[in-house]
C-alpha cells in the first residue's frame, strides 16, 4: 500500500520535493504526541510535522472549534468583517510586546516573511536586506533570496540585494573561538564594517534560533547589541519568529526576548505552531510601518474563520495549561538526558537548545568535520525504534532536530531520549 503511493507520487510531485527515510512513510493518524502509519506502526514524535503540531495531534479543544466553525462557515476572504481574525489578532497584539501592534494574518511562515520583507523595503525605501549566515526563511522566490542556507537556496536570482552577516552560529566560524562577550564584540563590529561598505538597507532578518540550520543560536544579547546599531541608521529588525515563538524555547514566550534589552523588534513573524497543523501564518509590526503601504491588498486565505478558530483554541489551551513552562522543565530534563548521552557518542559534537527545541550535531570522531551520513543513519534507527525526529544544518544536513509536541510528559522524554539513545550509539 504504501510503496503503491510512493510510486503514484513520484509520478506527479516534484522531485526536489523531499522525503524522510530510504523508504517513506505515510502518516494516517495521531494522538496526543503519538502518530500511526499505513501499516499500523505507532511513534512518538518528536518533530511535529516541522514544529507544527505545537500542543499535541487530536487536540479535543482544537478539533471542536474546526469542527463547530465548519458548521457555520469555512471562509469569507478579508472583504468581509471576520470575528474570528480580530479576537485572534487581539490576543496576539497583546501578547507581542510590540507598542500599537497591528497583525496581518498568512496562511505560511514563507508569506509573513514575504510580507516583513515588503513591509521593511515599502517603508524605508530600500531592497538591500542583511540576514544571517545559516538561515532559512522560506521557499518563495523572495524568501529564498535572504536564506544563507545553501542547501535550501536554489537560485541566486533575487529582487532583493542580500548581505550576509556574521553571529547565527555559536560553535563554528572566524569567531568560534571566542568567549561570548567577545563573541558579540566581534560581531558587532563585522556588522558596522558591513555598513559602512553599502547603501543603508532596508532591515535584519534574523531567527532567534536557527531552525533548519539545525537549531543553532548566538549568545544572548547578540540580536540587542545588532539592535543598537541598526537603530543609530533607522535600520528594522525582524524577528522569525516562525518556529520559535509561543514558548517553545522555554525561557522565553517569542526568541527576541533573550535580546530584548533594547525593546521588541519591529517587525514580527510566526507561523507553524498557532495553527497546531492548520495553515496560519502572520505578521506583527508597529501600526506606521505596518499602514505603509499605499496600494490596496487583501487575503484570499490568510485569516480565514476556520484557521482563525483553529489557533484561538490552541493558543488559549497553551496559555492556560501553561506549555512555555512545561516546555523549560522537560526540555531542560531531556537535554540534560542527551548531553549524558552524547559524552559516550564519540559521533556527537555537540547537543544544544533551548526548551524544547534541541539540536543533536553530528560529525566524524574526533573532527568537527560535518557528517550527514551519520545524521540519515540515525535519523533512520530512530524510526525504526518508534521515534520521529528531523535533519539540518547548515554546512551539510548533519544536525538532528528534535521537537515534540509542548506537552510532552516526562516519561515520553525519557521514552524518546532511551530510542535516540539507542538510535547513536548503533552508528559507532
Amino acid at each position: 500500500m504504501t510503496r503503491d503511493l510512493l510510486g503514484r507520487h513520484r509520478q506527479v510531485l516534484p522531485d526536489w520535493l523531499a522525503l524522510y527515510y530510504d523508504e517513506p512513510i505515510e502518516i494516517t493518524h495521531g494522538e496526543g504526541r503519538y502518530v500511526w502509519d499505513a501499516e499500523g506502526r505507532k511513534y512518538l514524535d518528536f518533530f511535529g510535522g516541522i514544529l507544527t503540531t505545537m500542543t499535541a495531534h487530536a487536540l479535543p479543544e482544537v478539533t471542536k472549534a474546526v469542527s463547530d466553525q465548519a458548521g457555520r462557515i469555512l471562509h469569507s476572504s478579508t472583504l468581509y468583517l471576520n470575528r474570528p481574525m480580530v479576537d485572534l489578532a487581539e490576543r496576539i497584539a497583546q501578547l507581542s510586546g510590540i507598542p500599537d501592534a497591528r497583525v496581518f494574518f498568512t496562511t505560511s511562515g514563507t508569506e509573513a516573511n514575504d510580507t516583513a520583507l515588503l513591509l521593511a523595503t515599502t517603508y524605508r525605501r530600500s531592497n538591500t536586506v542583511l540576514a544571517m549566515r545559516n538561515s532559512y526563511h522560506g521557499r518563495s522566490f523572495s524568501t529564498v533570496g535572504i536564506t544563507g542556507n545553501r542547501g535550501w537556496s536554489p537560485t541566486s536570482l533575487s529582487p532583493l540585494q542580500t548581505l550576509y552577516v556574521h553571529g547565527g552560529v555559536r560553535g563554528r566560524g572566524p569567531f568560534a573561538g571566542l568567549g561570548d562577550e567577545e563573541f558579540i564584540a566581534a560581531c558587532v563590529e563585522d556588522l558596522r564594517d558591513l555598513l559602512g561598505h553599502t547603501r543603508p538597507p532596508a532591515a535584519l532578518i534574523a531567527e532567534p534560533v536557527q531552525g533548519v540550520g539545525g537549531f543553532t543560536a548566538p549568545p544572548d544579547g547578540l540580536y540587542a547589541a545588532f539592535r543598537e546599531v541598526l537603530h543609530e541608521r533607522g535600520i528594522l529588525w525582524i524577528a522569525d519568529e516562525v518556529q520559535t515563538g509561543w514558548g517553545r524555547t522555554g525561557e522565553h514566550f517569542w526568541g527576541w526576548q533573550a535580546h530584548g534589552r533594547n525593546g521588541p523588534p519591529d517587525i514580527v513573524t510566526f507561523a507553524k505552531g498557532i495553527g497546531n497543523g492548520m495553515s496560519v501564518g502572520g505578521v506583527i509590526a508597529r501600526a506606521e510601518i505596518m499602514n505603509c503601504l499605499d496600494a490596496n491588498s487583501i487575503s484570499t486565505f490568510g485569516g480565514t474563520q476556520i484557521t482563525m478558530a483553529a489557533g484561538l483554541a490552541n493558543l488559549t489551551y497553551l496559555l492556560e495549561h501553561d506549555l512555555q513552562g512545561n516546555a523549560r522543565r522537560v526540555g531542560g530534563l531531556l537535554i540534560e538526558r542527551l548531553r549524558a548521552v552524547g559524552a559516550q557518542v564519540p559521533a556527537v559534537r555537540e547537543v544544544r537548545g533551548r526548551g524544547l527545541m534541541i539540536g543533536v550535531e553530528l560529525a566524524r570522531p574526533g573532527t568537527d568535520e560535518a557528517d550527514p551520513e551519520a545524521a540519515a543513519a540515525v535519523l533512520e534507527a530512530a524510526r525504526a525504534g518508534g521515534l520521529l525526529i528531523g535533519k539540518g544544518g547548515g554546512h551539510s544536513t548533519s544536525a538532528l532536530r528534535i521537537a515534540p509536541p509542548m506537552s510532552l510528559t516526562v516519561a515520553e522524554a525519557e521514552e524518546g531520549a532511551a530510542i535516540l539513545e539507542d538510535a547513536l550509539r548503533s552508528i559507532q
